[in-house]
C-alpha cells in the first residue's frame, strides 16, 4: 500500500511568506511537493470562507503564512489574521476536525529554510493524523464542511 500523501493549501502573504517559499525554492532548499501555494496580498485578507473551501475541496491541510508583527506591509495584518486564525479554529473543532489540519506561521522573507521546514512538519503531522483518524476521512465530512460553509456564507451577507 502506498504511503498515503497529504494535499496541503498555503496561503502565503505576498511580501514575506511567499518571498521565503521563492527563497527556499530558488536556494534548493528540498521539501515536499504536498504544497499548493496561493499567494495573497495579506495574511490578515485571507476569507475564513476560501479556508473552509481548500477542506471542502479535498485539501487535508491548511497553512496560513504571513509576515511577523514588525515587517507587516499593512500594519496590523497579523493581529487580523490571527483572530479571524481562533475563529476558524474554534469552528473546525466543532466539525469535528483534528487540531493540526489548519496551522497558522508567521515567515519572514528572509526565511526560506523556516518555510520549508514547516511544510515538511505539516506533512507528517498530517501523516500522522490520517494514521490515528484514516477511518473518519470520509465523504461525510465534505458534506458537512459544504453545509458549514453555505452557513458561514449566509452569516457573511449580515
Amino acid at each position: 500500500m502506498a504511503e498515503f500523501e497529504p494535499e496541503i493549501i498555503a496561503f502565503c502573504c505576498n511580501w514575506c511568506t511567499y518571498a521565503a517559499a521563492d527563497l527556499a525554492g530558488t536556494s534548493r532548499i528540498h521539501y515536499p511537493p504536498n504544497v499548493r501555494i496561493i499567494r495573497v496580498m495579506c495574511s490578515g485578507m485571507v476569507n475564513p470562507i476560501y479556508v473552509l473551501k481548500a477542506f471542502e475541496g479535498g485539501a487535508d491541510g491548511v497553512l496560513i503564512a504571513g509576515c511577523h508583527q514588525v515587517d507587516c506591509h499593512y500594519m496590523d495584518g497579523p493581529v487580523k489574521c490571527d483572530a479571524m486564525f481562533d475563529r476558524l479554529k474554534k469552528l473546525l473543532h466543532v466539525l469535528g476536525l483534528e487540531d493540526g489540519r489548519l496551522r497558522r506561521e508567521m515567515i519572514s522573507a528572509s526565511e526560506g529554510v523556516i518555510f520549508a521546514q514547516v511544510v515538511r512538519e505539516m506533512v507528517e503531522q498530517l501523516r500522522r493524523l490520517w494514521h490515528e483518524f484514516r477511518r473518519y476521512y470520509s465523504k461525510n465530512q465534505n458534506i458537512l464542511l459544504s453545509r458549514v460553509w453555505q452557513v458561514y456564507k449566509h452569516m457573511s451577507r449580515l
